[in-house]
C-alpha cells in the first residue's frame, strides 16, 4: 500500500512530509536538507533537479528553470507573465496550446518543455527523494497550491502529479493546509462548542496569502481568503539587487544588468543579506570578481532596506482587509493571528502586521513546515491503511461559477448561478432540466472582476448523451448532480432522466378498520428514474493520450538521468581504485607482489589513468566497468595474498590470546584447588593436639 505524503510546492523551496504510524515526519533530501530547491536544470547529457540544479545554476542560467508554480497552467497572453519574466533567466515561449513553455538547450538541442512537464519533472524528483528516504511505496499525494489558482491551474497541477506517477488524492489551498495542521496538532487548545476565530497569514517567496478561519475541535471552516500575488521575499531581493546595481554602476563603472551571471550573483547575495538584516541592524556586502575582474564591496542597513520595500509595506493591509470583509469580521473579532512563511521573519513586516491587527502575532506553527505537515495529514485521511483522528474541514470558494445550457422552447433561462463566491466546498447542487434529446452544459466564471487578470471565463464543457424521450412525449426531465469537489474542481458527478408515472400506493389503515379488511391502494404520480446518462467531459486537463505521451517522455528522461548517474559512479569508482591501488602497491602490498607484477600493474594503472583523463573522460558505463575489472583481475590476486597474510597474523594473535587465556584459567583453577586443600591439612594437624590435651587432663 502507498504511504501518504504531502508536498508544500514552494516557489523557492519545497518541503516534503510523510505520514507514518508514529506521526508525521519531514523528509530530508540527498544532502540531508529539510527543504529542496524548486528548480529544474538541463545539461548536455542529463537534467539537474533540486539540489543538483541549484549547484549548477550559476554556470547554467539559460538552461535552468525556476519559479515553476508561477507559470503552471498559465496562458502566455496572461498579463502576469510579463511580471514573471523578470524573475526568469531561461527563455519563456508560447506553446501550441497557448500556454507557457521554457526553451532550453538539452542534450545538444534546443528543446521546449511545457510548464506542466517541468512541474512533473520536479515532482518526480520529490517522489524519488521520498522513496529513498522512507523505503516505502509512494503513490498518494496531497499537493498544495496558492489560493488564487483557477480550475485550469489546478488541473495542470493534477496532470503534473499523474505524469510523475503519483495519485493526487487532493489538491488543497496552501493556507488551508496550514490551518488543518493547526486544527489537528493544537486540538487540546481548541474549544468544543464556539469556534475560535483565527487569521492565518503566509508570506512566502513570491506571494502573500490570508485566510480567516473558524476552528474548533475536529472542525475547520475557512470564512474568507485573499491574496497579493506579487508580494514576497523575491521582491525584497530584487529591490536590494537593483539598489546595488545602481551603486556599482556609479562606483565601479560596471552594469550588472548586462551580465546575467553577475546579476544572479548579486541577487543570491541579496537574499543572504536580507536574512542577516532580519537579526542585525547593518551588514556588509562583498563579492569577489563580480564582473570584468572587479571586486565589489558595500553595506546596507535595516533602515535602508525598509525604505526600498516601503511600496510593498504600504499595500500589505489590502489582502487582510479583503479577507476580513469576506468573513464578515473585524480585527477585534479575531482570537489569534498565526503567521507562517519565511518572509515573516523580516522585522518591518512583523511590526506592520502587529500594527494592522492591533494585537500580538502568534508563531506557534513552524513557519517553513506547517503547510507540508497539514498536507501529509490530509493525505493520511484518504489512506485505507492509516487511522487518523476525525477532522472535517471546508474551504472558501473564491469565485462565483454559473452553469450554461442551450435554451430550448420551454426554457425561461439558459444559465444558473450554482456556486457563489464565499460558499464552502466541497459542495453539491442538483438541478433539473427538461430536454428533448442529448445536450451540452458549460461551466463559466460569472464575475470577471473576481478573477485574476487574463483568466479564461470558460471552465469546462460536458456532453450529456443517452437522453431517450418516452414514446408519445416531446421532452423528458433530466436530473444533474453538480459538484464543487474537495480539490476545488467543478464537475458533473452524475446525470439521469426520470419520468412521472402512476404507481399504486398502499393506504395506511386507520385504527377503526378491522384486521380482516382488504388492503386499499390509490394511484399517485411519482418521479421514477429512467436512464443513466453518459457524461463526456472537455476540461483543460490533458487528454489520456496526451498525458500518456508526456509520461513516456518523462520516464525516458528518468532512465537517461539514471544511466548518467550510474556512469558517473562507475567512473568515480575507477578513478578511486586507480589511486587506492597505486598507493597500496607501494606500501601495504609491496611484499606480496613480484617485481614483474608490480611493473605490469603500474603500467596498467598509468595507462588507465591517462585513458580516464583523455579518451575515457566521457565514456560509457560498460567501458568504465571493463577497465575496472581489468585492473582488479591483477589487483585482487595481490590483495588476496595480503589478506591471507593478514588472516594468518590474526589467527596467530587469536591462538596466542587463547593460549594465554587457557593458562590464566588453569592457573586460576589451581589456585582454587590449593585454597580448598589448606583447611583440610590444618584439621589433620590439630587432631593429635586434642588427644594430648585429653591425656594430660586425665
Amino acid at each position: 500500500m502507498s504511504s501518504p505524503f504531502g508536498v508544500d510546492f514552494g516557489n523557492s523551496n519545497t518541503v516534503i512530509a510523510c505520514a507514518r504510524n508514529r506521526g508525521i515526519d519531514i523528509i530530508v533530501n540527498e544532502v540531508s536538507n529539510r527543504t529542496t530547491p524548486s528548480l529544474v536544470g538541463f545539461g548536455t547529457k542529463n537534467r539537474f533537479i533540486g539540489e543538483s540544479g541549484k549547484n549548477q545554476q550559476g554556470s547554467n542560467l539559460k538552461n535552468t528553470v525556476e519559479n515553476l508554480k508561477r507559470i503552471l497552467g498559465l496562458n502566455y497572453n496572461d498579463p502576469d507573465l510579463e511580471i514573471e519574466k523578470k524573475y526568469f533567466t531561461s527563455q519563456l515561449v508560447e506553446n501550441e496550446d497557448g500556454g507557457v513553455s521554457a526553451k532550453v538547450r538539452f542534450m545538444g538541442e534546443q528543446t521546449e518543455f511545457t510548464s506542466t512537464q517541468l512541474a512533473a519533472m520536479y515532482l518526480n524528483k520529490i517522489k524519488d527523494i521520498t522513496v529513498k528516504e522512507t523505503k516505502a511505496n509512494i503513490q498518494d499525494i496531497c499537493l498544495s497550491v496558492p489560493i488564487w489558482y483557477t480550475e485550469k491551474q489546478r488541473r495542470a497541477a493534477t496532470d503534473a502529479c499523474k505524469i510523475a506517477g503519483l495519485n493526487p488524492v487532493r489538491i488543497v489551498n496552501e493556507v488551508t493546509a496550514a490551518a488543518v495542521g493547526y486544527g489537528v496538532f493544537k486540538a487540546n487548545d481548541l474549544p468544543e462548542d464556539e469556534p475560535k476565530k483565527v487569521a492565518f497569514l503566509d508570506i512566502g517567496h513570491s506571494s502573500f496569502q490570508v485566510s480567516i478561519a473558524a476552528v474548533k475541535k475536529g472542525e475547520l471552516k475557512i470564512l474568507g481568503s485573499a491574496y497579493d500575488k506579487h508580494f514576497g521575499g523575491r521582491d525584497f531581493d530584487l529591490a536590494i539587487a537593483n539598489h546595488f546595481a545602481e551603486e556599482f554602476l556609479t562606483k565601479y563603472k560596471i552594469n550588472i544588468h548586462e551580465n546575467p551571471k553577475a546579476f544572479y550573483r548579486v541577487l543570491s547575495s541579496a537574499e543572504k543579506l536580507k536574512k542577516v538584516l532580519s537579526a542585525n541592524s547593518s551588514a556588509p556586502f562583498n563579492i569577489e570578481s563580480l564582473m570584468n575582474d572587479v571586486d565589489v564591496s558595500s553595506s546596507l542597513t535595516r533602515d535602508e532596506l525598509e525604505e526600498f520595500i516601503q511600496p510593498l509595506l504600504e499595500r500589505i493591509h489590502l489582502p487582510i482587509e479583503a479577507a476580513l470583509k469576506d468573513a464578515n469580521l473585524t480585527t477585534d473579532d479575531l482570537d489569534s493571528i498565526e503567521v507562517i512563511g519565511g518572509c515573516t521573519r523580516v522585522p518591518s513586516i512583523k511590526a506592520r502586521l502587529t500594527e494592522i491587527f492591533g494585537k500580538q502575532l502568534s508563531f506557534t506553527l513552524n513557519q517553513d513546515e506547517a503547510i507540508a505537515r497539514g498536507n501529509a495529514f490530509i493525505c493520511a485521511m484518504h489512506s485505507p491503511t492509516l487511522r487518523v483522528r476525525p477532522f472535517k474541514f471546508e474551504d472558501f470558494n473564491p469565485y462565483t461559477v454559473s452553469y450554461y445550457w442551450d435554451k430550448e422552447d420551454d426554457d425561461d433561462v439558459d444559465h444558473m448561478v450554482v456556486f457563489e463566491k464565499g460558499g464552502l466546498f466541497p459542495s453539491t447542487k442538483i438541478i433539473t432540466l427538461v430536454r428533448s434529446g442529448d445536450f451540452e452544459l458549460e461551466a463559466r466564471y460569472t464575475n470577471k472582476e473576481e478573477l485574476p487578470a487574463g483568466t479564461e471565463e470558460t471552465i469546462c464543457k460536458w456532453e450529456i448523451k443517452g437522453v431517450n424521450v418516452s414514446e408519445g412525449e416531446k421532452t423528458i426531465a433530466t436530473k444533474l448532480k453538480l459538484r464543487n469537489d474537495p480539490s476545488g474542481f467543478y464537475t458533473i458527478e452524475s446525470a439521469h432522466t426520470f419520468e412521472n408515472k402512476l404507481v399504486k400506493e398502499l393506504i395506511e389503515p386507520s385504527e377503526e378498520d378491522s384486521e380482516d379488511k382488504e388492503p386499499e391502494y390509490r394511484e399517485v404520480k411519482k418521479s421514477v428514474k429512467k436512464d443513466d446518462l453518459v457524461i463526456i467531459s472537455h476540461s483543460s486537463a490533458l487528454t489520456d493520450a496526451a498525458r500518456n505521451e508526456v509520461t513516456e517522455k518523462e520516464n525516458s528522461m528518468v532512465m537517461e538521468d539514471k544511466l548518467v548517474a550510474e556512469t558517473e559512479d562507475r567512473k568515480n569508482a575507477l578513478e578511486e581504485y586507480i589511486y587506492e591501488l597505486r598507493g597500496k602497491l607501494e606500501e601495504q602490498y609491496k611484499d606480496f607482489a613480484s617485481e614483474q607484477e608490480k611493473e605490469k600493474l603500474t603500467g596498467l594503472l598509468l595507462k588507465a589513468e591517462d585513458w580516464l583523463y583523455d579518451d575515457g573522460y566521457d565514456s560509457s558505463k560498460a567501458k568504465y566497468i571493463a577497465k575496472y575489472e581489468e585492473l582488479a583481475s591483477i589487483g585482487n590476486v595481490i590483495r588476496g595474498r595480503y589478506l591471507a597474510k593478514e588472516e594468518e597474523k590474526k589467527q596467530a594473535v587469536r591462538e596466542k590470546q587463547e593460549a594465554a587465556q587457557a593458562a590464566f584459567i588453569a592457573e586460576k583453577l589451581a589456585a582454587q584447588r590449593n585454597t580448598q586443600q589448606t583447611p583440610n591439612q590444618t584439621k589433620e594437624e590439630e587432631a593429635p593436639k586434642e588427644e594430648q590435651d585429653i591425656e594430660m587432663g586425665m
